[in-house]
Order: C-alpha cells, then structure tokens, then sequence
C-alpha cells in the first residue's frame, strides 16, 4: 500500500519540502504504531518478504514535483527517507514540468512537457531507483519522460481517455508508448475519469482494464482506485471489500485467467519495481554520479526562499 505524501499546490514556492517531511514523518509514525500489522517497505524485495509474513506494506510516494523546490538534492533526500515514487507534477506546472491543465481545450502549455531540468529529474530518479508516476502530467510531459526514462514508468491513478476524455487520462498512443517502455497503468475509479460524469458502475471499470489491456497489454495494467481522493465510486465498487466484484466481472468477460487477475492486483507493480532498481543497479555498476544540474533562472515570483544570500 503506497501512501502518498501530498501537500497543495498553494505551498509551492514557499514551504512545499517542509510540508512534505511532515507528511512523511506522520507516515512513517503511523506505521510504527500499529507494526507488526504494518511494515515499512522500501524495495520489491520488502514486499515480499512482508507478504510472506502476512504484513501489509507501508510505501511513500510523493504526489507533486513541486515538493523538490526543483533541488535534485531534495529529490536525493526524499529517496534516503523513504520516497519510492514521485508523481512529477500534481494539479499545477513546475517552473520544469507541464501538468495535464495544459491539455485543457483553451489552455496553453507553459513548457510544452518536461524542460531539459526536468529531465534531469527523470534521469535522476533512475539513478536513484525511484518509480516515476506520470498521472496528473499532460501529453507532452508523459512524451518526454518516456523518451528520457531508463526504467518503467507508471501511471499511479489514471484511466483510459479513449473511454472518458479527461486530460487525466491517458490517450492511446502513450498506452502504446507505455508498453514499449514495460510500465503500467494503474486504473483510477474516479466516476468523472470512468464516465466522465458523477456516476459510474463496475462496468465501467471493466470497460477501462479491457481497453488497457487491449492496447498496452496484460503486463502494462493494475489497480489505482485513489479511494482516499475521489468522492464519486462506481456504483458496487465504493471500496477495496469490493474487488471480488470486479474480478468476478472481469472473469465473466472471458479474457482474464488466474494468473491474469494476479499481473492486475500486484504482480505487474511489482515486476516494474523490480526492473526499476534493475536499472539503478546497472547505473551503480556504471558509476554513474549524481546529476547536479541547478534550475536557472530559479522563479521569483511567491518565491520565500533565501537563494539570493547565497
């Protein structure tokens, strides 16, 4: 179970990093508390090992570049804390990313996707061995971590945008991309992602898996409900009790086998954790140091910090 570390767009510029160590720290608290029921996991081998122990994992993603003050040196903290996942951007731009508002009929992209620091950040998280998450990113940004990323990506909490054209979901051309790059797409249940409207039932959950499956295949899809952040649920499908439900229709459409249903609920996530410190450990062996690229020109505007001392 990945617990994501978020803090609003509003603290960008000011006390994002300080917001986020706090929201790390009641993570890592919490799970104290209630161990040996809840053990914390920073690799595929963690879980594992805590699924043999019949222990739930307790994972840290940060959802929101922002949380970086664009420093790769908070990036590099946050992985030594614990952080196995960033999602590059949440609901606003980075001064180095485009978040999918820039996919908003009328809008206009800021950065047309990632900035050359942005894609330092990308390089950096492979090297690091930290899981890029590309929900909440628009088109352009997906393109360009997908062209820069060593390791597989993934998509946290995101649907499929042939079936509901929200800018949070993905189009099939970058479902076609994921697979090439053995990442996945883990599903969203928000009923406004699904349908595009307040309601939404099992089906509609289904129809997204088997059109991801369709494109990006049986390897490139999971689960990403988002039940802490959505208030419209499928109709049968309000919470986790329920996935018996979906597996049950996913079975009765007469593509899913066993062994299918497994790739769906964890071991797809788990395979692409894998491959990621694959690819770290393969930048260890290169020697490969840390990228010390600084952003310039550093943003002025709601900008608190104390650069200009230095």
């Amino acid at each position: 179970m990945f617990w994501a570390a978020y803090v609003p767009c509003e603290a960008q510029h000011r006390d994002a990093v300080q917001l986020t160590l706090e929201q790390i720290d009641v993570i890592r608290r919490f799970t104290e508390q209630y161990q040996p029921s809840l053990t914390l996991c920073t690799s595929a081998a963690d879980i594992k090992a805590a699924h043999e122990n019949h222990q739930m994992c307790s994972l840290i993603g940060v959802e929101g570049g922002h949380s970086l003050a664009s420093s790769l040196a908070v990036l590099r903290t946050l992985y030594h804390v614990g952080v196995r996942y960033l999602t590059l951007t949440s609901t606003c731009n980075t001064p180095w990313a485009d978040c999918s508002h820039a996919d908003i009929p009328g809008k206009k992209p800021e950065h047309g996707g990632l900035t050359k620091f942005g894609k330092s950040i990308v390089k950096e998280m492979n090297r690091l061995g930290m899981i890029v998450d590309l929900s909440h990113v628009s088109v352009g940004t997906m393109r360009d971590a997908l062209d820069v990323s060593k390791a597989p990506v993934i998509f946290s909490h995101s649907s499929a945008h042939a079936l509901c054209n929200s800018t949070r979901n993905v189009p099939d051309a970058t479902l076609r991309k994921l697979a090439l790059n053995k990442g996945i797409i883990m599903v969203n249940f928000y009923s406004h992602f699904l349908t595009c409207k307040d309601e939404s039932t099992v089906a509609d959950a289904v129809a997204h898996i088997n059109h991801i499956r369709e494109i990006a295949g049986v390897d490139n899809v999971g689960l990403g409900a988002g039940y802490d952040g959505i208030n419209f649920t499928p109709k049968g499908l309000e919470d986790v009790s329920s996935y018996p439900t979906l597996f049950a229709e996913l079975i009765g459409t007469g593509k899913w086998s066993t062994e299918d249903l497994k790739k769906l609920a964890g071991l797809n996530f788990l395979r692409v954790f894998q491959d990621v410190e694959r690819v770290r450990d393969e930048f260890r062996q290169a020697k490969v140091p840390p990228y010390e690229d600084v952003l310039t020109p550093r943003p002025k505007d709601l900008n608190c910090s104390s650069q200009d001392l230095f």
